[in-house]
């Protein structure tokens, strides 16, 4: 098995939790939340200002709330977060097979020319709000999900160029709440054995 595996997911449908399954079953690495970790390292940022501008975290920023000093002098933070995270995803992809979460891993591997096999979780909206921790009273499953699949979508297009979701952009799309996830980690398997035949 010589082929990255890349997991664009919508939220809540498992795509982290499958991508995970599917790094245990094969034995290779796992990358998703430990992005977190290396970008602090490499750009010296705060952890919770890397967090809140994770891909799913609060466009506002990008045009109403950027502090002065540092769009005047460092630049669009979000920027340098998406810049550390490509060498990181390129680092990892060299160093061998793994399985990459979000990022726009598929289209920074894909422009590099590097061999990865794509694949785009997502399930109806109703199984998705419910697996949503919404911790604020005033504010509905379905409300939070429909702000983070916008900021995902808007991420993806700002990063990329290219739409969200477009079968276009993946090998295979799956519909993790019609297989769950354990199946769901298996077809992946599958797929990829038949790439690396």
């Amino acid at each position: 098995m010589n082929t990255v595996i890349t997991i664009s997911r919508e939220i809540g449908s498992g795509g982290h939790a499958i991508g995970e399954l599917v790094a245990e079953k094969l034995g290779i690495p796992f990358l998703d939340r430990d992005f977190i970790n290396e970008i602090c390292k490499e750009t010296g940022m705060d952890q919770k200002l890397v967090e809140a501008q994770d891909e799913s975290g609060s466009w506002s920023n990008k045009y109403f709330n950027t502090n002065f000093y540092n769009a005047l002098y460092m630049g669009d933070p979000q920027d340098s977060i998406f810049m550390a995270q490509r060498d990181i995803i390129m680092e990892h992809a060299k160093k061998g097979p793994c399985v990459i979460v979000g990022r726009c891993a598929d289209f920074i591997l894909r422009e590099a020319g590097i061999k990865c096999l794509n694949v785009f979780i997502y399930a109806d909206k109703e199984i998705r709000a419910k697996t949503l921790k919404v911790r604020d009273e005033n504010i509905t499953n379905e409300k939070m999900l429909a702000k983070k699949d916008k900021g995902r979508r808007f991420y993806y297009k700002y990063y990329t160029d290219q739409t969200f979701g477009d079968a276009k952009n993946y090998h295979m799309s799956i519909d993790s709440g019609f297989f769950g996830i354990e199946k769901s980690a298996d077809l992946i398997i599958g797929a990829l054995k038949k790439v690396d035949e």
